[in-house]
């Protein structure tokens, strides 16, 4: 995973080294640093601001080597997800009983199967998770989470086709307050992103759940599509965490530092296939040494 993004990293800092930070010859090569980090899903404004904060740190000879320039590279990204911040999911959990989770994303990102897979730690951690099937429109969606939660063993919340999804919100609260759930994890419609009476119908959800958490979950191999929608849902009905799915069988690489850089909030998990045990934290450290050349 990532691949595509470590070589154009270490393919840059190759070249820069080779022409012994030549500030004649510095400006082609960041040029083409930008074509190619934006080729591998990094968004254009973050593929310029890594540009200009190395070029003004070679300008200054606050880089002047190889080693200097990866630590900078490396200062640079952190410095993102630092400015995201960070969740320590675990116990943001234990806060409240029920804490109340609300999926957000479009269809076919994988969304369902992600909140599968965070009921599935949950309850692997001890906590007693609730599903809530509050996709009332389309063909399926119920019966799908369903089929999740007998594998996994976490019961699942459900409505009438066709009822008002806050509806079924409100009342699985209720009902997870009454059985002594820990944890709530709503699943939404995922029509297009820009489907105005989809916004409508999440922002009731929103109203009427008052969520402890907003989490969107994207696709990182839909690329910019995920920056889009990331952006999209930010604007108009809050986010608070994201999930990255499909990570596994991604190369290029920059979906994370662009979502965290155009929204500067949190990733929270990542996909790494399609088991229920298949989601892991997010690590921006990790993340680095994936990235980035020794």
């Amino acid at each position: 995973m990532f691949k595509r993004l470590k070589n154009i990293f270490s393919n840059f800092v190759d070249k820069i080294s080779s022409i012994a930070f030549s500030k004649d010859k510095l400006y082609s090569e960041l040029e083409e640093l930008k074509m190619e980090l934006v080729s591998s899903d990094v968004a254009l404004e973050v593929a310029e601001d890594i540009s200009k904060k190395v070029s003004e740190a070679i300008e200054r000879n606050i880089v002047r080597d190889r080693a200097s320039l990866v630590a900078y590279l490396r200062e640079i990204i952190l410095g993102y997800f630092k400015e995201a911040g960070t969740i320590d999911f675990d116990n943001v959990i234990r806060s409240k009983r029920p804490f109340k989770i609300v999926f957000l994303g479009v269809n076919g990102v994988g969304k369902t199967t992600t909140i599968a897979k965070i009921a599935f730690y949950l309850k692997e951690k001890g906590f007693k998770p609730l599903m809530v099937a509050a996709d009332t429109f389309r063909a399926g969606a119920q019966e799908q989470l369903k089929i999740h939660g007998d594998r996994i063993g976490v019961p699942v919340f459900t409505g009438r086709y066709g009822v008002s999804p806050a509806s079924i919100a409100y009342d699985s609260i209720l009902h997870a307050q009454s059985k002594g759930y820990d944890v709530v994890l709503i699943d939404t419609a995922g029509r297009m992103h820009t489907d105005v009476d989809l916004v409508e119908e999440l922002k009731k959800i929103v109203k009427v759940v008052k969520p402890d958490m907003r989490i969107l979950v994207v696709d990182a191999l839909t690329g910019n599509d995920a920056l889009e929608q990331a952006r999209f849902f930010s604007e108009k009905i809050g986010v608070d965490a994201v999930v990255i799915a499909k990570v596994d069988a991604y190369e290029q690489g920059g979906v994370p530092i662009s979502i965290v850089y155009a929204i500067r909030k949190p990733v929270l998990f990542i996909g790494v296939g399609q088991d229920y045990k298949d989601l892991k934290l997010f690590d921006p450290i990790e993340y680095l040494e994936r990235v980035l050349p020794a």
